[in-house]
């Protein structure tokens, strides 16, 4: 395979579907070229005109499922430790009821022709909701278009959404800063893409940890745990991309929450749990206190019941630069286990039939 730009020219460990001549759609590539999508993206996003008045918003809206729901949960997970108005994620047909016109509404779809936020963007626009679209054209192009919107343009040439995360959501905190909501935005994107090629560089290594974790889970199913904003938002990634890049069950939890309920259920079968299940904790600097103590205890606790309990730490300056380190980490991981097991980890049968039986385009 060719290794992507930045990389000293080190192919990836003999796991990853590329080296294997399973990956048809080119998802090792997006993933190892995440860097430097995010460099593009602030580019892009500098350059757009029209966006909102930041004075008159109140409240953010973010709106988005699937690969591109994750990006508004990376927007709010970081961006609400600066800003001085709330942001909210919402993922379904309908949007909120407070919606109004002091109300930023965001919509992403990488598509352009989701089904659901199309719908909660339409109701969000009735409702008087200022709209800064984020897509690579289709329906919420043209409707922006109609409105009279704002559009970051996301490169429609990236394979799958999952794959577009750092055009997706980076745009967005580029024009907060721009629109005097997130100040800082630009400075700590820039220490994420110095952490993303750092962690880029080591995961395209012959060895490297993401493939030794792949093969260490094996043909177990991982349990993520990680804590608060970012914890949190990194573990449902990591279980999302192993659900479409390896097409395998996976569980997302997050401390302290699981702490209350979750624990518990590790209980009554810790004879065949052992067998099947492995468990990961995701850690970062930004833990509470109690936070990384409870780490440590449910480590302990859950030892006996799990095949296996990994730990893997983020690395970086900032919130954004560790989750984006999480992420990065996660996706590697995610294609390595794809590839031991000889999957294609790009098309998306199930995703497609589900949508294609509900009608969607």
């Amino acid at each position: 395979m060719t290794a992507p730009a930045g990389t000293g020219g080190r192919a990836g460990d003999a796991t990853d579907p590329t080296r294997r001549g399973i990956d048809t759609l080119g998802m090792y590539d997006a993933v190892a070229g995440l860097p430097e999508q995010v460099e593009r993206a602030v580019e892009v996003a500098q350059h757009v005109d029209g966006l909102p008045d930041g004075e008159r918003v109140a409240n953010v809206l973010l709106l988005g499922m699937g690969g591109s729901g994750v990006a508004g949960d990376v927007i709010a997970a970081v961006a609400q430790q600066f800003m001085a108005v709330p942001v909210v994620v919402a993922k379904g047909y309908d949007a909120p009821s407070f919606v109004a016109p002091d109300t930023l509404v965001i919509p992403l779809s990488f598509s352009g022709d989701t089904e659901e936020t199309i719908q909660a963007a339409q109701e969000a626009q009735v409702n008087g909701g200022a709209i800064l679209a984020v897509c690579s054209g289709g329906a919420l192009a043209d409707l922006a278009d109609e409105w009279g919107a704002a559009r970051l343009p996301v490169p429609a040439d990236i394979p799958m959404a999952r794959a577009a995360l750092g055009a997706l959501a980076v745009p967005p905190l580029v024009a907060l800063e721009r629109m005097g909501l997130f100040p800082g935005a630009l400075e700590w994107v820039a220490k994420a893409v110095v952490q993303l090629k750092q962690r880029r560089d080591q995961l395209v290594a012959d060895a490297n940890p993401a493939a030794e974790l792949a093969r260490r889970i094996g043909r177990t199913l991982p349990v993520i745990y990680g804590a608060g904003g970012i914890g949190s938002v990194a573990a449902s990634r990591w279980k999302t991309q192993c659900n479409e890049n390896a097409k395998v069950p996976a569980f997302a939890g997050v401390v302290p929450e699981m702490g209350h309920n979750d624990i518990s259920g590790w209980g009554q079968h810790g004879d065949l749990t052992r067998q099947v299940f492995q468990m990961v904790l995701l850690r970062h600097d930004e833990e509470h206190p109690q936070e990384s103590r409870r780490f440590a205890l449910v480590a302990e606790v859950l030892d006996e019941v799990m095949g296996a309990v990994h730990t893997v730490r983020a690395e970086g300056d900032g919130a954004l630069a560790q989750l984006f380190d999480l992420v990065l980490f996660g996706d590697f991981l995610s294609l390595h286990l794809a590839g031991q097991e000889g999957i294609d980890p790009g098309p998306v049968s199930a995703v497609d039939d589900l949508k294609r039986a509900l009608g969607e385009p």
